[in-house]
């Protein structure tokens, strides 16, 4: 005879809810709130890392994501939206979802931006109804104004992500198992 246990159920219940308190755009009004936001995360990551510079010119396209809420107590989730932009101009809008589980506690928020390398991996990206990141991806981790180190700038990956602005209680960031879908705003 099995007991159902309560505590795991409440435990998800309480990271959701503290995940949908947070001010991530949900429920935003429309597109000029997620370009605006946008073009703000833009601006602070090339004034913040100006390697970043290098990689928005070598990239074919950026997928921008300003704020990315993300909570745990045991069961955890993460939450954000943004939009794909190619030569400066956002061409479609997109929420990325993560759930989790495991061993955890805590909530940070931080943004992130995809570099897509090369036009295969953007068009791969396009066509997905839902996009997972994974082992194609490469991290790059500025730190404390630093510039991105020469072996990222002229990687071979086709995906680079940038990680940045992290607050919170949670310790490290990493976008495994993030799903990345397109939206309409």
């Amino acid at each position: 005879m099995s007991t159902f246990s309560r505590r795991p159920f409440l435990l998800g219940l309480g990271a959701t809810s503290a995940l949908a308190a947070c001010g991530n755009g949900v429920g935003s009004p429309a597109p000029a709130t997620i370009d605006a936001r946008v073009d703000k995360t833009i601006s602070e990551m090339f004034a913040q890392f100006p390697g970043t510079r290098t990689l928005a010119a070598k990239s074919s396209g950026m997928l921008v994501m300003p704020l990315v809420t993300e909570a745990g107590l045991g069961i955890g989730g993460a939450f954000g939206r943004g939009a794909l932009r190619i030569n400066g101009a956002t061409v479609d809008y997109y929420s990325n979802t993560k759930i989790s589980t495991g061993l955890q506690i805590g909530a940070q928020q931080y943004a992130h931006v995809l570099f897509f390398m090369t036009q295969t991996a953007l068009e791969n990206f396009r066509r997905s109804s839902g996009w997972a990141a994974g082992a194609n991806v490469e991290y790059a981790y500025p730190e404390g104004g630093e510039t991105l180190a020469a072996e990222t700038t002229t990687s071979l990956a086709p995906v680079i992500a940038v990680i940045f602005g992290q607050a919170g209680l949670r310790v490290g960031a990493t976008l495994e198992g993030v799903k990345y879908t397109r939206i309409i705003p």
